[in-house]
């Protein structure tokens, strides 16, 4: 009986498999196509930008600095595999005023034809302990991660249905699926977007076109460095318990999962085993992640436990440090 049930187990795992790729989505061809990339200037913006470039997708950048986005387009103009290819540059902030955003997309759209995929990539960080932290912190990071994602989103959507052709790849953080010491600012905005791309992606599903979201770690760009400066060590001591990634290797992979249509994109083992354990109701682009998800879910439940176990620790060494140092100061 045992083995009865071992073999149906194994018929029924092979053929998620085969059936898999019957109900995936048809992958979108990068060359010719029109990319537009906010925060496109830097950091994992411009290496999406480059990556995409590299398979012959025209590309448009977006950010607020000119400067910085005609320093990224000559950099991107040198991985141009024919001479068709441009990089069209565009200065907005994409988080203040939707009418700009809107004529911004429409300029581009213009010039380089209808927009195949838009990565928002637009962001910033700010930490600090929750009483620390100004309240127009909360509404400017909101502001920015949250809106700056929506009024792109908003700006390219009605073409993409029409067209029945599209992607949007919203970039959000591995602190949009944990919350940690020091990013109840941060995290929140992070969170918001994963809400905003889940019920997005029910809606334009049926119209062909597929949203992606990118939980990248901790990455060496220049917005991290400037967020280093005022982490709470106890922010700190916990983001130093994972390694630091390459913009270059996090473009990649979030290119890959767009392409691909896959709506969960992570990045290492830590990535792949937090988006396990926070898939909750999120779509799938597949049985077989479907599946993996359910198997691994005990298991990664069990290590993450550990996790915050020592999560916990960090912070509990902090405070008493910090009294000790305190007390130390108070009889000098």
């Amino acid at each position: 009986m045992l083995l009865l049930a071992a073999a149906f187990l194994v018929a029924f795992v092979l053929l998620l498999y085969m059936v898999s790729p019957l109900i995936s989505p048809k992958p979108l061809a990068l060359p010719g196509a029109h990319v537009v990339v906010t925060g496109g200037s830097s950091g994992i913006g411009k290496c999406i930008a480059i990556e995409c470039y590299k398979q012959g997708a025209f590309i448009t950048l977006v950010a607020r600095n000119e400067d910085k986005l005609l320093q990224a387009k000559k950099e991107i103009e040198k991985h141009s595999i024919n001479d068709k290819q441009v990089v069209l540059c565009i200065s907005v902030d994409v988080s203040q005023d939707y009418s700009q955003v809107e004529n911004v997309i429409k300029q581009a759209q213009e010039k380089l034809g209808p927009v195949d995929m838009l990565v928002n990539c637009a962001g910033m960080s700010l930490s600090g302990k929750f009483e620390d932290l100004e309240v127009s912190t909360f509404e400017r990071l909101m502001s920015v991660n949250y809106l700056g994602s929506v009024y792109p989103s908003r700006a390219v959507i009605t073409t993409m249905k029409e067209r029945r052709v599209g992607r949007i790849v919203f970039v959000s953080s591995q602190a949009g699926q944990l919350g940690l010491f020091g990013f109840t600012a941060y995290s929140s905005s992070k969170f918001a977007i994963r809400g905003l791309a889940e019920a997005l992606q029910m809606e334009v599903k049926p119209y062909n076109v597929y949203v992606t979201v990118a939980y990248p770690p901790d990455t060496d760009t220049p917005g991290f460095a400037e967020e280093n400066k005022t982490k709470p060590l106890e922010t700190r001591l916990i983001s130093e318990t994972v390694s630091v990634c390459k913009p270059e290797q996090v473009a990649k992979q979030i290119v890959k999962d767009a392409i691909q249509g896959n709506f969960n994109s992570s990045i290492g083992s830590d990535g792949y085993m937090l988006s396990s354990l926070t898939c909750g109701m999120a779509p799938v682009t597949s049985i077989t992640e479907g599946l993996q998800q359910v198997v691994t879910m005990g298991l990664f439940r069990t290590i993450a436990l550990f996790y915050l176990g020592s999560f916990d620790s960090i912070v509990r060494r902090c405070m008493m440090q910090r009294a000790k140092s305190e007390i130390a100061d108070k009889t000098a």
